[in-house]
């Protein structure tokens, strides 16, 4: 079906941080299929665990204890804020689930008028009907029906209008502590924290979208351990699974309490496969000075676009981005800078708010960032040079 506007590329196969043509053609690749591939294309240890798990078993459903997902879970709790985790196929899925587990909790704790959620300006929690009235997006929503009730948008970043949206039928705040669609908005800590004391004040539940800012990509494993918060829930997706569709919602315990046998499910949701992959994903991120790494390679990353911007004022507004979760806002279109890139072999990928993103692998090697910089300055030359 016509639903996506696509690039007229086709890739073969990939190499860490590149793409290849059937023709042999390479693509230094900063988009990782938006957020997703966080050990690049073909790493051997991704590779390895999916090949031995597709030797012995693909599904059986969730009628069944699945022995890797119970071991992914496991080592996401032991790692995280989080005592339970549901697992899906991606971040809409996940997104779902909290707000299925927000409005449960205060249904079953005898306040059923407690069902809204506040939500932000810019943001993207997917793109299903509850998901897409989540994020408030017109453009999203045109076409669709009325809007799914129970959702209150106010400014991203503005704790007196949160305060002010918050009623009795409120039951939850959500919020992407980094905004990768609405255009690479950085939650402050302070922002955040003032939330969470908010919430604790309120009796509301915290839901912090990290489908996209977390499993490393800001560099620290959740992008809200900047803030020294935890939420009360937390969709994951993209980046947990390396290329493999894997989502999941992690929570308190007591954050989950409404999710009981019957309220919620998936079919294919944390199968053997997508848990196998997770797993070695995980294990890699968690290694030591991984983290770390991502950290040094984000300074990097920053000091090589802020003097992109120096050298290119007529294009380039302002640098943005938390660890490699980055982006330029740009005073022409987004798409035409994506495909001057594509001209010089660099794949980015678009955003709101006039924003391109670049979205390597976390394990981008230096030179290839120093590559990807001057990829993208060539770019920007060819866009200055067409408008004069």
């Amino acid at each position: 079906m016509g639903t996506y506007a696509r690039q007229n590329l086709v890739f073969e196969r990939g190499e860490g941080a590149w793409l290849i043509t059937p023709d042999g053609d390479r693509y230094l690749d900063f988009g990782s299929g938006v957020a997703v591939n966080v050990l690049g294309h073909a790493h051997p240890v991704l590779v390895a665990a999916l090949t031995q798990q597709a030797g012995k078993l693909w599904h059986t459903s969730n009628l069944y204890r699945v022995e890797g997902q119970e071991r992914l879970a496991e080592r996401l709790v032991a790692a995280t804020f989080a005592d339970k985790v549901f697992f899906c196929n991606s971040g809409a899925e996940a997104c779902e689930a909290a707000i299925k587990a927000a409005r449960r909790y205060h249904y079953v704790d005898g306040n059923p008028q407690r069902w809204r959620i506040i939500t932000y300006t810019g943001a993207f929690h997917g793109r299903t009907l509850a998901t897409i009235a989540a994020g408030g997006n017109p453009k999203y929503l045109e076409g669709f029906g009325p809007a799914v009730e129970g959702f209150d948008q106010v400014p991203f970043g503005d704790i007196d209008a949160t305060e002010q949206a918050i009623t009795p039928e409120t039951a939850a705040i959500m919020i992407e502590p980094t905004q990768g669609e609405g255009g690479v908005n950085v939650a402050s800590a302070e922002f955040l924290r003032a939330l969470r004391a908010l919430c604790d004040k309120h009796g509301l539940l915290l839901i912090l979208d990290e489908v996209q800012s977390g499993v490393g990509r800001c560099g620290k494993l959740f992008a809200h351990e900047w803030a020294g918060i935890t939420p009360d829930l937390m969709p994951i997706a993209k980046g947990i699974g390396g290329g493999f569709p894997l989502g999941a919602l992690l929570a308190t315990e007591e954050a989950a309490k409404g999710l009981v046998p019957g309220t919620h499910g998936s079919t294919f949701g944390g199968n053997p496969l997508a848990t196998a992959v997770g797993y070695a994903v995980l294990g890699a991120v968690l290694e030591p000075g991984f983290l770390e790494g991502v950290q040094q390679k984000a300074l990097r990353m920053k000091q090589a676009l802020a003097s992109i911007k120096d050298s290119h004022p007529d294009l380039v507004e302002e640098v943005r981005g938390q660890g490699l979760l980055t982006g330029i806002k740009v005073k022409v279109l987004p798409a035409d800078v994506v495909k001057a890139a594509i001209a010089e072999k660099l794949l980015v990928v678009g955003a709101s708010d006039n924003v391109v993103r670049l979205l390597p692998p976390l394990n981008i090697a230096d030179e290839e960032i120093a590559e990807a910089a001057q990829r993208l300055s060539r770019a920007l030359d060819r866009l200055s040079a067409t408008a004069t």
